[in-house]
């Protein structure tokens, strides 16, 4: 039998979105739980928004210099870039879909986070937002991408010590070996250039970052390459980039940290739990309409 999401419970909602931060794919978890795709699709889009919006209001005025590092990780939202043209009926954003994020390189909180082009415009979104969040000056790294150059003197001015790390890589073996087709390319070299203030060059790199991304392919089977569980609709995949970071920042313990990227940086004092999400999302629905005789009555009695 499958239930509607109205009938289930917190814990039932929380086990749910459990699962799928966890690398689970919406048909697995409607095998696993009985519940039905729209229930989880319903579920999604309510998460996301109250994610995003719990994102918005407490991660903000962070204090202390800190060393932040910004990447961006590939996607795509129903088809590839290149089919794009040839897929019938694709929605208006299908495509490639990068997602940017911003961590703190010593609380690993993702401080901020979007998914967009990989262009200007996004790029300088993403940094408004940082600046937005940040108390102080801070130390940003970033890939070479050029677009990062102009959207960080356009949010931050000259209030920033920001350095870019280029890194150059080189193919492994054949694409027509199968040992070595699906492998990652090999890093041959690594240059370190001050763009803006002044960085220290030792402490810039986009290490922590990169790791957060494979988080990202791990955790989200919506990222996860060679599937067919790929999003198809953009909406969708933004909310489930919500659900994620909201894991990762709040209820996730760190390994290397023993507590979480919230909490190692002053965010929040305690362990959250995704049922607290929930929560949020019944606390954000809008109230049920009485009947209309009720309302009578009530008319009659006044």
């Amino acid at each position: 039998m499958v239930a509607s999401m109205n009938r289930l419970s917190t814990e039932r909602r929380a086990r749910i979105l459990n699962l799928l931060v966890e690398g689970l794919s919406m048909r697995a978890v409607t095998r696993l739980e009985g519940v039905g795709i729209n229930t989880i699709a319903r579920l999604i889009d309510a998460a996301g928004e109250a994610a995003a919006a719990y994102h918005h209001e407490h991660v903000r005025g962070i204090a202390g210099q800190r060393r932040i590092q910004c990447d961006e990780i590939w996607a795509f939202v129903y088809a590839k870039a290149r089919n794009v043209p040839r897929a019938k009926a694709a929605p208006k954003l299908a495509g490639d879909a990068w997602t940017f994020s911003a961590i703190d390189a010593d609380s690993k909180l993702a401080v901020s986070y979007l998914v967009g082009h990989r262009d200007g415009q996004s790029a300088l979104a993403l940094m408004d937002d940082l600046r937005f969040r940040l108390e102080d000056r801070p130390q940003v790294s970033t890939d070479g991408l050029k677009a990062y150059v102009e959207a960080v003197e356009g949010a931050f001015g000259g209030d920033v010590d920001f350095a870019q790390v280029i890194k150059e890589y080189g193919k492994v073996g054949d694409d027509r070996d199968p040992d070595t087709r699906y492998s990652p390319a090999v890093c041959t070299n690594i240059k370190k250039r001050r763009v803006e203030g002044n960085p220290d060059l030792r402490k810039a790199n986009t290490s922590y970052v990169e790791r957060s991304n494979l988080t990202m392919r791990m955790g989200n089977r919506r990222f996860t390459r060679l599937t067919n569980a790929f999003s198809k609709k953009a909406e969708k995949h933004a909310a489930m980039v919500s659900i994620f970071m909201h894991h990762y920042n709040f209820c996730r313990i760190h390994k290397t940290l023993r507590v979480t990227p919230a909490m190692e940086a002053g965010v929040t004092d305690k362990l959250h739990e995704l049922t607290e999400l929930v929560e949020l999302i019944d606390a954000r629905a809008p109230k049920p309409n009485r009947p209309k005789t009720y309302r009578k009555q009530r008319a009659a009695q006044g």
